[in-house]
């Protein structure tokens, strides 16, 4: 079932469990590339959160195509949330650190720090899920 923005408290319940996740951009060829990641959810903001670096594919696919969608999926048995959106790649000194804070809140532990460390944040505007 595809829902509005804000989730309901059920959805928010469900993003708050510590659980697997994937992330999917599309390649410069149109074909997807899913990842396995961690992320963090800002109700307030309408964003969720990646911490990665912009070497990594899942950047490059984003900075590639600027306006360019990512889907972040949470799976726990039969219940999973999908959060769609349009996404940036940012390495701007407070979105990141407000990643990080993000991170370690959610996952009791800072998010590794290597060189072109960046938070691709999705401006989630299409909510899907069982939960």
């Amino acid at each position: 079932m595809s829902k509005q923005l804000p989730l309901s408290a059920a959805a928010e319940e469900f993003l708050a469990e510590n659980a697997l996740c994937t992330l999917t951009t599309l390649r410069p060829d149109g074909t997807p590339h899913v990842a396995p990641v961690r992320f963090t959810w800002d109700g307030e903001a309408g964003l969720a959160r990646v911490m990665t670096t912009v070497h990594r594919r899942k950047s490059r696919n984003l900075l590639a195509a600027a306006g360019g969608r990512a889907a972040v999926c949470q799976l726990v048995g039969p219940r999973w949330i999908t959060l769609e959106g349009p996404a940036t790649v940012s390495t701007d000194p407070p979105r990141v650190v407000e990643g990080m804070r993000r991170y370690a809140k959610r996952y009791w532990s800072q998010p590794p720090q290597p060189p072109g460390l960046a938070v691709i944040e999705i401006a989630v505007d299409r909510v899907m899920g069982l939960y």
